[in-house]
This record gives structure tokens, C-alpha cells and sequence, in this order.
């Protein structure tokens, strides 16, 4: 029963791997030049900012809680190193630190709220998600080119990996990130908490686990995955503006949930994250080869995507709960 059990939590993430090489194959067979090396790392190379806030984002719905403020962080972010580099002229070895603490403090802040007035971190969250925008425009209500010799090396560099093909900087810090978080979800004390926590916070409490601890550090992750993906992002688009990464903050659920973490939390894996993310990207990809398809289309494969994972999600759990009932039985 109990092998039959953790299959089915593995279902979605078995499902979206399934799904994934399908599309990758069917646009292998369909354009002409999709099935290359390049093609693959450029799915990273797109999307290595979203990867870094889903892993945040994943950690935030494991434990069961939920964090709308990360799209306006990477915005506010941009906006804080597009001023102090501009405008202040200060060196990056300044600015770097002080734009990853912008995340950092805020979602240590939400996780403050969150946990001592024991508020629900939907409400929470849109209130910093607000606030970040709303920062973002008091620093410039226009958009503030980079022209730094640093910005331009971190998002011009390539590194060669052979046969013609390569990867970007960001790349490396994306991967690196997930490998941090894969080690800190499964080896850590602080990831089998969160696990316990999304699995039942009252048992958690019973159990004598830092349960307060815990949500104040997945928020403050939560923040710093989201800055530091702003600064990332920075990189990608040498600018920053207020209205940069508008709606990520569900594009990133939605990947987190593609990539088979339950919504109720307790179940799911960073490397699932990751595979939702180049998921969305394929879908992207698949639009732009198409050529003649608007890229509204993306949200509607998205759209349709999400709706099948959660469907999918309350039947495991569904036979879950029937399955835990006739064992008690």
C-alpha cells in the first residue's frame, strides 16, 4: 500500500516528464532544427530567472502556503540595481548585495505576518506584491538602462560547451540554485520540516517541530529566490522598469504545479519545478517555430495545462485519503 502511495504522489512529475519529451519529440518531427543542442539549452538559457523563483515558490507550497510577491520583487529589484549602478554610480559589489536583500527582507517581513498574527499568506503575499510594485514606481515611473561594463559582461558572456553550442552565465547560477535546494529539501532538517508542515501543520506542532521558525525561513527563501532571479533577470533585459515581470508570479505557480507539487502541499520535488518550467518553455518554443500562432496561445496551452495537473491532483489525493480510510478500516 505504502509503495502504491508514493507512486501516485510521483504521478503529476511522471506525467510531466512523459508530456515534456512527447512535445519535445513532436516538434523534432514537425520544424526543421528543433532537435538540436541549442535549441534544448535555450530553454534554459529563457527561462533561467523563472527557474530561480520556482524553486522559492516551490518551498512556499510544499509547506501549503502560497507567495503572489514574486513578480513585483524581481521588478523592484531591477529597479533598485538599475538606480544605484545609473544613478548613484555605485560599484555592483555593492549594488548586488543590497538588491538581494530587497526580496530577502520583504519576504522576511511577510513571514513575520504571516506566522505571529497568524494571517493567510494569500492575503499577505498580494500586500507585498503591491507594495513591491508600488516601490518600483517611487524609485522611477521610467524604464532605467543599464550601460555598466559588469551587467553587459554577465549578460552578454557565453560559455562554449562545444559542437558550436552554449549556455549564459545566468545559467550556471540557475543550476547551482537548484542543486542548493535539492540538498536542502531532502538532506536538510529545514526541508523535512517544511515537508511535516505541508503534510499537516497541526501534527507538525505536535510533534515539537520549529514550525514558526520554518515559515518565517521559507518566506525569507522565498524573497531571496525572487531577488535574486530580478537580478538575473536584470542581466537578461540590461534594464530596469516597473512593470518588468508582470504576472510571473502565476506563470511560476503554474510551472511549480505543472511540475507535480500539490497545491495543499506536502508532496512534490525541486527537479519537478524545474521541469515545469522548461515545459512552458517548450510551449513557447513550439509557438515561435509555428511562426504563424500568436503567442496568446502560450496562456492557453498553460491554462489548459494547470487545469489537467489539478485535476489530476485531487484524484492522487482523492485515492489518497480512500486508500488511508481502508487501511484504518
Amino acid at each position: 500500500m505504502m509503495g502504491l502511495q508514493l507512486d501516485s504522489k510521483r504521478l503529476p512529475l511522471i506525467a510531466t516528464i512523459a508530456l515534456f519529451i512527447s512535445m519535445y519529440l513532436f516538434g523534432s518531427f514537425r520544424y526543421t532544427g528543433f532537435f538540436s543542442t541549442q535549441v534544448f539549452l535555450n530553454l534554459f538559457i529563457d527561462n533561467a530567472f523563472l527557474i530561480v523563483v520556482a524553486v522559492g515558490m516551490t518551498f512556499v507550497i510544499l509547506s501549503g502556503g502560497i507567495d503572489l510577491s514574486v513578480g513585483s520583487v524581481i521588478a523592484l529589484t531591477s529597479m533598485v540595481a538599475a538606480s544605484l549602478t545609473m544613478e548613484a554610480q555605485l560599484s555592483p559589489w555593492i549594488v548586488i548585495p543590497i538588491s538581494l536583500l530587497v526580496g530577502t527582507t520583504l519576504g522576511f517581513g511577510m513571514g513575520c505576518l504571516i506566522h505571529y498574527f497568524n494571517l493567510q499568506p494569500f492575503i499577505v503575499t498580494l500586500a507585498g506584491m503591491f507594495l513591491a510594485r508600488g516601490l518600483s514606481y517611487v524609485i522611477s515611473v521610467e524604464t532605467i538602462s543599464i550601460n555598466n561594463e559588469f551587467f553587459s559582461f554577465m549578460a552578454r558572456t557565453r560559455i562554449p560547451l562545444g559542437g558550436g553550442n552554449f549556455i549564459s552565465i545566468s545559467v550556471i547560477i540557475a543550476l547551482l540554485v537548484v542543486i542548493a535546494a535539492i540538498f536542502i529539501a531532502h538532506y536538510s532538517k529545514f526541508g523535512r520540516n517544511v515537508y511535516a508542515l505541508g503534510g499537516n501543520e497541526q501534527s507538525a506542532v505536535l510533534m515539537g517541530l520549529p514550525v514558526g521558525r520554518t515559515k518565517i525561513m521559507i518566506y525569507t527563501l522565498s524573497g531571496f529566490c525572487a531577488s535574486l532571479a530580478g537580478l538575473i533577470f536584470t542581466f537578461y533585459m540590461l534594464s530596469g522598469y516597473g512593470l518588468h515581470a508582470n504576472g510571473l508570479e502565476l506563470d511560476t505557480i503554474a510551472a511549480v504545479v505543472i511540475g507535480g507539487t500539490l497545491l495543499t502541499g506536502g508532496v512534490g520535488y525541486v527537479a519537478g519545478s524545474v521541469v515545469g518550467v522548461l515545459m512552458l518553455g517548450i510551449i513557447q518554443t513550439l509557438i515561435v517555430f509555428e511562426g504563424t500562432l500568436s503567442s496568446w496561445w502560450t496562456k492557453i496551452a498553460i491554462g489548459a495545462l494547470l487545469l489537467l495537473f489539478i485535476v489530476l491532483q485531487r484524484v492522487i489525493v482523492a485515492r489518497s485519503k480512500s486508500g488511508q480510510a481502508s487501511v484504518s478500516h
